[in-house]
């Protein structure tokens, strides 16, 4: 088989032979495959929550200052969203069950490490090597799935349950965060990575077949430099400017300077001869709105869960561990829509454009009623309904997105066109956490002005602002998929 399957399984009812990196059938054991998958994917995706409810403790324990709690997460997301694309590659070159292990193996190292951390500098250079080691394993994920599960059913349920774990990760990672930290020890958020990348590791070296390349791989070294130091810019100016805001020169330097770098990228890949990121990846328009899909998924999944969080522990004054179970009702809502999406046989009936729309409108809906709240709200009336409802339409649009973002690709692109998914997902992420923490902050302190005394209702309108703000991102990709993707079924 030249390409990955050209359609991406939504709307099929047969089955097709796997694309494998071996000779051996991975048939047997496709189902234990997708539990090793799932556990390393869950690892990656539990980090960018689990350690946020563990920074006071953390701060408390090796006493570094408040402007460094930033860094434990900052130090993370530099490193995984800049050696994203690179780490895609590799996954490509190498091949993708080494590049998994590995990974797997450059995590739970870094996790120990930073678990034992017995100082600030150490525990910074830990999320550091776990952010470029999710970097290779991250991609990795994706392209396993891709090559393991055939067309059809199959294919996607995989991708339902990934979709899943994805969605949903991080209400998870507060919930685990906050039952470790409160319970046992704030190292334990790290030292549970272990336990996840051992097994999974494991799992792998079993079950996984591996493929020997049959030419001495190449790499686009100047391409590589240059898309490390243009993310690296745009993640940095992104995650500097909640502090710094968005005139200071640090954030628009760095910025302009990564988006200069990125197309000095872009003309790099028109030259290479064995460019990093074929451009060639993006030619399909059905690939392009899976990328506007996870930008803007990933922008509401930091959001959602961001300012509920808040709202559930200073207005309800509820502890960690119980604001962290008020979000499951988005885990709930996510299990139940990408079950259905994975196991009913009526959605051979509908095309996958309206599906997908349909899902990125429902979120939208469910933002402006959560946007509704004040301070005395009910979390049984106002948050409960719209979590869930959020959950629905995630559950859906995140499974689609990861499928359609792999369709058509040549075998030897699946690693990178991961990897900009990924992408997608970290940049998605740093802009949201830039973006509406500014509109939430620069409404609350409008409000105050204006209200004297009332922090509490000044901290509900800016919350507000930020949930309308994100169904006004979700409604604006709806309207890119629908002119971006083509009405036809599914093949």
């Amino acid at each position: 088989m030249n390409k990955v399957e050209e359609a991406s399984g939504f709307g099929e009812t047969a089955d097709r032979p796997p694309v494998t990196e071996g000779s051996a059938s991975m048939s047997d054991h496709r189902g234990w495959i997708l539990a090793v998958l799932g556990a390393a994917q869950l690892m990656v995706v539990l980090d960018n929550t689990i350690v946020n409810v563990a920074l006071p403790s953390a701060q408390a324990d090796l006493g570094f200052g408040t402007g460094g709690r930033q860094w434990v997460v900052t130090a993370y997301a530099l490193a995984f969203g800049s050696l994203l694309l690179l780490g895609g590659r590799l996954t490509d070159l190498m091949g993708r069950k080494r590049a998994f292990i590995i990974g797997l193996i450059g995590f739970a190292g870094a996790s120990a490490a930073g678990g034992a951390a017995t100082g600030f500098g150490m525990l910074i250079a830990a999320r550091a090597v776990q952010g470029a080691a999710g970097a290779l394993l991250a991609p990795a994920v994706l392209s396993l799935i891709t090559t393991t599960f055939p067309g059809g059913r199959s294919r996607t349920r995989a991708f339902a349950i990934i979709g899943t774990i994805v969605s949903a990760g991080g209400g998870m990672g507060l919930v685990l965060g906050g039952v470790l930290t409160q319970y046992i020890n704030w190292r334990w958020t790290m030292y549970v990575n272990v336990v996840f990348a051992v097994g999974a590791a494991l799992g792998a070296w079993l079950l996984l077949p591996s493929r020997r390349a049959d030419e001495r791989p190449r790499m686009d070294l100047i391409g590589t430099v240059l898309a490390c130091l243009g993310l690296l810019g745009v993640v940095f100016g992104f995650a500097q400017a909640e502090t710094r805001g968005w005139a200071s020169p640090v954030v628009l330097g760095s910025l302009l300077g990564g988006v200069l770098v990125l197309a000095g990228f872009v003309l790099r890949q028109h030259l290479a001869p064995a460019p990093l990121l074929p451009l060639r990846v993006l030619r399909n328009r059905e690939r392009v709105a899976a990328y506007v899909n996870r930008f803007a998924s990933s922008t509401g999944n930091f959001g959602i869960i961001f300012f509920t969080t808040f709202f559930l522990q200073e207005n309800l004054h509820l502890s960690p561990v119980l604001a962290g179970l008020g979000t499951l009702p988005v885990v709930i809502g996510v299990i139940v829509s990408s079950n259905v999406l994975g196991s009913a046989s009526w959605l051979v009936r509908i095309r996958p454009k309206v599906v997908i729309i349909a899902s990125l409108v429902l979120t939208a809906a469910s933002l402006v009623w959560l946007s509704r709240l004040e301070p005395s709200s009910s979390y049984w009336t106002v948050v409960l309904g719209p979590l869930f409802l959020f959950g629905i339409g995630q559950g859906v649009n995140t499974t689609l997105a990861m499928s359609n973002a792999l369709v058509g690709l040549d075998p030897d692109d699946v690693g990178v066109g991961s990897a900009l998914f990924s992408v997608m997902q970290q940049l998605g992420g740093s802009v949201g956490t830039a973006l509406l923490s500014t509109v939430a902050s620069t409404v609350t302190a409008g409000y105050l002005s204006s209200h004297a005394g009332s922090r509490d209702a000044a901290a509900v309108h800016g919350y507000n602002a930020a949930f309308l703000t994100m169904a006004a991102v979700f409604a604006s990709a709806a309207l890119l998929c629908g002119i971006l993707m083509r009405s036809g079924k599914t093949r």
